[in-house]
């Protein structure tokens, strides 16, 4: 018998009464020998002398014993075999003897004793384990740990007493937490406000947070993309239904003052050479919103800052010039201290009005005093812990600085209102069916005792004035109007609607549906017609958002959702409409129509919506209900699939004349190398090799430099006819060639030759690479660096851009009026004031491939257009492959290091980059990329570089290739004026890991 079979049966026998003596088989017969083809023992007088002490011990242990002949024949009644799995009981010995006479009341004593014992044993546990965990583990359910009824019946009743007594034990508790309470602060409001002290959070973070991969970026903890794979389901809502995008990270400027004085301080930072202004009569009124890009003072077009959105509060009374007005600025927040403190130089606004409120910090964490390194422990105050006040502000500027600044020459008051508003943007078709049946209309309450303590008396105060009725009625049915509208396109751009409504969560759905236009419930076709022709009136145009104190009680007063549903619980018929009458919120908002794509021919009016201003603190309650009615949520690569699909430049990476778009292109080039160099070597592309000095930002000042350069030298040294001399056609007779590459530049392959020939890698290596930032700082200080925007200029360009001839894809409008022809005469007069100009131009493949950022957009070679004429299939050109001067040094410099190794001379020799220490010459080497200052960008490689692509990608709308992006002014006047009437926009892209061009036709949408 095995240790492990005794340690199993002393356990068995260990709660077992010391009167009972049960019979073991293996201690009975331990060491008995068996026959070796039988299956009964030998009986041995070993076994007897067992028997006999066996027989002894039941005596003692039994007050009142039997004979002992029957004792005897009792214990050897029994015999054991060993047999396979264990001792097994065997039959009734021949021997046995049955005995003739028992004492009833001692045997009943005996047997009574063993029963006790056996009940005892049975309802007394042997371990510490409960009672649903000594079933098997087959039978054992999760939720048999807290309902009883779970368990067999026969177990219920301890399981009962185990669970009462459970709960009367005081257990101590543990000092380690669980990981779910450890994560669960005491405090969340407070801990939230701790993890805000770097990046903010909207008040749609937490629902953001579950279902987006969140990004930190300008301050702000925003949603980047789904985490579902949903890139083309936002297509089809952006195209088809609804995408809601939440913008409330975008800050607001007001300036508040007479209407004159507003006017003539900002019109120094416009031109209306590029659009509208400031004093836009639409917008002046109060009735729509505007757009345009800001400058700095009296230096249009150069020197910008950024673009902007504009609101002009509608007047209450038209006639009255003496009012004071309001103006609210909107912009990304990269571009806000730029513009504030222009702003306020040209408002003249040293002096602060008003300084904010001191962070409010709760007792606890100010008592709180521990030397750094000490865990912190926060006392338990219980229900004599105060509340306090959290003020998050923004985090576009310090905490300590004001928020509003007063000009005592001029009287205008600046302030900055950034995170006092929410601001929601629905994308698609259907988005005005979304909002029409997520909001309703307040309720009029004129009815109601004391004013003061009512909590919207603002709103009881307005339903006394008959003209705020008025007013409320007739934007509550222009608001109804817009369920018979098709799309919010239809609607003229920028159109405003002021709206009082109630408490979405009211009229919250039971299951999420999608909202869908009915016409049915607008009959008013006249109105409705009316409406598009005519947009909404100036004086519907009003909200009460307008006014900060009504702000501030709206978003103080708001009621809770455990309140509302308390409130919902509490109703007689479950899921019946709930109604607060007087007591429900109101809340006003501003609708703001956005127009979409308004540029080019193809698609107008795509990816037009609504954006949604609300007050602060409801933001969720405005988010669910949205959402509930079939609104698709969108993060920041979805804005930029909106904007891609727009032909629009996205804020603010395609600015790169404005201090913000120097900053992102710094930082994501940075970013870019930095995964680059998490590759090794063979899993990467050799940019150098490949022919792209730049693969990671776009080198704008030396390119627009280059070619402003090399037209210069050409015209210098050659007196050239004017392009108009040499007019060609697409048809018919011999065509003249076109200029070679090396034509256009001086600065020509021929005359460089190989990179690695030319230029000393190692004075380029000492040089050091010259940073984006560098660059970008010497083109704002005197480079002259600006991008295009005369609307004049623009249409000029796309006129020239377009072929005289084509397809129904290529083809473009005929010239304007006034419009001038592709002359030597005409390009000078544009490029005399712009000569390192960029041009915003938009590029489709004429076949198969995808643009990704930093495409170089190059001019085609005349072998490459005539090849295209034969074969309308051709894909295009590739590049010759380069040699890297680069690797030959490292390579030569490693087999210095070796033959020094193998003669013993490793001391005597310099750490080069190869080797263990790098000398500083080389410390910035990478293999794969240009190191040290660019060698002439524009002829580096076999087809003159034009510019690069900002934007690019797979387009889902017109189903091929689509790029944005940027060319040099002087270098597209040159191509067009070279190509001929059927061939004009023509261009190669080439990504920077690929030697193939691939053809694409260049145009420019105004």
């Amino acid at each position: 018998m095995s240790n492990a079979k005794e340690r199993k049966h002393a356990k068995k026998m260990r709660n077992q009464p010391t009167n009972v003596t049960l019979f073991s088989g293996f201690a009975a017969n331990r060491g008995v020998k068996h026959h070796s083809g039988g299956g009964k023992p030998a009986p041995t007088q070993k076994q007897d002398s067992r028997s006999g002490s066996f027989q002894q011990q039941e005596t003692k242990g039994t007050h009142h014993a039997l004979p002992d002949p029957h004792a005897s024949g009792q214990s050897s009644s029994k015999v054991t075999f060993r047999k396979k799995g264990g001792w097994k009981a065997g039959p009734e010995s021949t021997s046995q003897e049955i005995p003739k006479y028992i004492t009833a009341s001692t045997f009943a004593q005996a047997r009574a004793a063993e029963i006790s014992a056996m009940l005892r044993a049975v309802t007394q546990k042997s371990s510490n384990s409960m009672v649903f965990q000594t079933l098997p583990r087959h039978m054992r359910r999760r939720a048999m740990s807290h309902n009883v009824r779970r368990l067999p019946r026969r177990l219920r009743e301890m399981a009962q007493k185990e669970a009462e007594k459970a709960a009367h034990q005081k257990k101590e508790p543990s000092r380690r937490k669980c990981h779910k309470a450890r994560r669960c602060h005491r405090n969340r409001a407070l801990e939230f406000s701790r993890r805000q002290q770097k990046n903010l959070w909207l008040e749609t973070h937490l629902w953001h947070a579950k279902r987006f991969h969140m990004v930190k970026k300008w301050g702000y903890c925003l949603g980047e993309r789904p985490t579902l794979k949903s890139h083309r389901a936002c297509y089809r809502a952006m195209t088809n239904h609804c995408l809601l995008q939440d913008l409330s990270y975008y800050c607001c400027l007001e300036v508040k003052g007479q209407e004159d004085e507003i006017l003539k301080a900002l019109s120094q930072m416009c031109s209306t050479e590029t659009g509208l202004t400031f004093a836009a009569a639409h917008c002046l009124s109060g009735k729509r919103q505007g757009s345009l890009v800001l400058c700095r003072a009296n230096k249009c077009p150069r020197e910008t800052l950024g673009p902007v959105t504009f609101l002009w509060k509608a007047r209450r009374s038209p006639g009255d010039l003496a009012e004071s007005r309001q103006l609210w600025i909107w912009l990304h927040p990269t571009l806000k201290q730029e513009v504030l403190e222009e702003i306020k130089a040209v408002c003249r606004c040293p002096a602060a009005a008003c300084c904010p409120d001191p962070l409010l910090v709760p007792p606890q964490e100010a008592s709180q005093t521990e030397a750094p390194g000490k865990k912190r422990k926060r006392a338990d105050d219980g229900d004599q812990a105060k509340p306090f006040k959290m003020v998050f502000g923004d985090r576009t500027r310090a905490p300590q600085e004001p928020r509003s600044w007063a000009s005592p020459s001029t009287g205008l008051v600046v302030s900055d209102l950034t995170m006092e508003m929410n601001r929601f943007r629905l994308i698609g078709p259907l988005s005005h069916s979304v909002l029409t049946e997520a909001l309703r209309a307040a309720a009029v309450h004129t009815e109601g005792g004391d004013t003061e303590k009512s909590p919207h008396h603002w709103w009881t105060e307005a339903c006394r004035n008959s003209e705020s009725i008025s007013l409320h009625h007739r934007q509550g049915s222009l608001f109804e109007l817009l369920g018979g509208v098709t799309s919010p396109a239809e609607l003229p751009a920028g159109t405003l609607l002021g709206l009082t409504v109630g408490d979405p969560r009211v009229n919250l759905p039971q299951k999420r549906s999608k909202a869908l236009p009915n016409p049915e419930t607008c009959r008013d076709k006249e109105g409705v017609r009316q409406l598009l022709l005519e947009g909404v009136p100036a004086e519907c145009a009003h909200s009460f958002v307008w006014d900060q104190a009504i702000r501030k009680s709206v978003t103080e007063t708001k009621i809770s959702d455990q309140d509302l549903n308390r409130m919902r619980s509490e109703l007689l018929v479950p899921g019946s409409q709930l109604v607060l009458g007087p007591q429900e919120s109101k809340i006003p908002v501003l609708l703001i129509q956005q127009p979409g794509k308004v540029t080019g021919e193809d698609r107008r009016g795509w990816g037009s919506g609504w954006d949604v201003l609300l007050p602060k603190g409801w933001g969720m309650a405005f988010w669910i209900p949205f959402i509930y009615r079939g609104a698709r949520v969108g993060g920041l690569k979805e804005g930029l699939v909106h904007c891609q699909y727009k032909r629009s430049p996205s804020i603010p990476g395609d600015f790169p004349d404005c201090p913000a778009g120097i900053l992102f292109a710094e930082e994501q080039a940075k970013n870019l190398l930095e995964k680059y160099k998490r590759r090794p070597p063979a899993k990467r592309p050799n940019y150098v090799k490949l022919g792209t000095l730049s693969p990671f930002h776009c080198p704008w000042v030396q390119l627009t430099q280059e070619w402003e350069s090399g037209v210069l030298a050409q015209d210098e040294s050659s007196g050239a006819p004017s392009p108009d001399s040499e007019e060609r056609t697409t048809g018919g007779g011999e065509r003249p060639l076109a200029a070679t590459p090396e034509d256009i530049l001086p600065l020509s392959v021929r005359e460089l030759g190989e990179p690695g020939d030319a230029m000393d890698v190692e004075c380029l290596g000492q040089a050091g690479r010259e940073p984006v930032q560098a660059q970008a700082a010497a083109a704002a200080a005197g480079g002259g660096l600006c991008v295009v925007r005369e609307r004049k200029l623009l249409k000029q360009l796309s006129t020239w851009c377009g072929p005289s001839s084509g397809g129904s894809r290529t083809s473009r409008r005929a010239p304007a009026r006034g419009q001038q022809d592709l002359t030597r005469e005409a390009c000078l007069s544009i490029l005399g004031p712009l000569p390192r100009a960029l041009v915003w131009v938009s590029l489709a493949l004429l076949h198969k491939g995808s643009p990704e950022p930093h495409t170089m957009i190059c001019v085609p070679a005349q072998e490459d257009l005539l090849c295209l004429s034969r074969d309308g299939r051709y894909q295009g050109p590739q590049e010759r492959k380069h040699s890297d001067p680069f690797k030959s040094r490292l390579l030569k410099q490693k087999q210095r290091e070796k033959l020094a190794k193998r003669q013993g001379l490793r001391s005597a020799v310099p750490k080069g980059p190869a080797g263990e220490g790098p000398t500083p010459a080389h410390e910035g080497v990478t293999r794969g990329l240009w190191s040290g200052p660019l060698p002439p960008v524009a002829s580096h490689c076999s087809r003159p570089l034009l510019g690069f692509v900002t934007q690019g990608d797979f387009s889902m709308a017109v189903g091929c290739g689509e790029a944005l992006g940027f060319v040099s002014l002087t270098g597209l006047l040159d191509m067009l004026s070279r190509q001929g009437a059927g061939e004009r926009g023509l261009v190669l892209l080439r990504p920077p890991a690929s030697l193939q061009y691939r053809f694409g036709r260049l145009a420019i949408e105004v």
